[in-house]
């Protein structure tokens, strides 16, 4: 048994700006889909990326920041569920002042191709906040 309490180990620096740890959930090959917790520190968030298969996140603590390319930042927040479209380019972290912890589950995983961008610029991060 797992538990999403578990703060898991440090993100990869490559992907992410900022303090963030992940925790794998499921074996992919045993269920064929990604199943992780990633805890983010205040600022912190993801490059850049897509997914062929899409991506779901659900929100179980704090309050963060969610965009796809070309549309405003959004708010989300415990207990928000993020569906995001095959193939959109989107980032996702915590806000300025709170820490984030979201499920994320990737569909697929044996087909799936993520593919990671740029990091997020402060400008970019802080040019739309609600």
């Amino acid at each position: 048994m797992k538990s999403i309490n578990d703060q898991g180990g440090k993100a990869p620096a490559e992907y992410f700006s900022g303090e963030v740890n992940i925790k794998k959930l499921l074996n992919p090959s045993d269920y064929n889909t990604i199943m992780v917790i990633v805890s983010f520190e205040a600022g912190a968030r993801t490059n850049w990326h897509t997914h062929s298969n899409g991506q779901i996140l659900i929100v179980t603590e704090g309050v963060g920041y969610y965009q796809e390319k070309g549309k405003d930042i959004q708010l989300i927040q415990k207990g928000d569920v993020v569906e995001i479209p095959v193939d959109v380019e989107h980032w996702h972290g915590a806000s300025k002042n709170s820490a984030l912890r979201h499920i994320a589950i990737v569909p697929d995983s044996s087909t799936d191709k993520t593919e990671w961008l740029d990091p997020v610029t402060e400008q970019e991060y802080t040019s739309d906040l609600i």
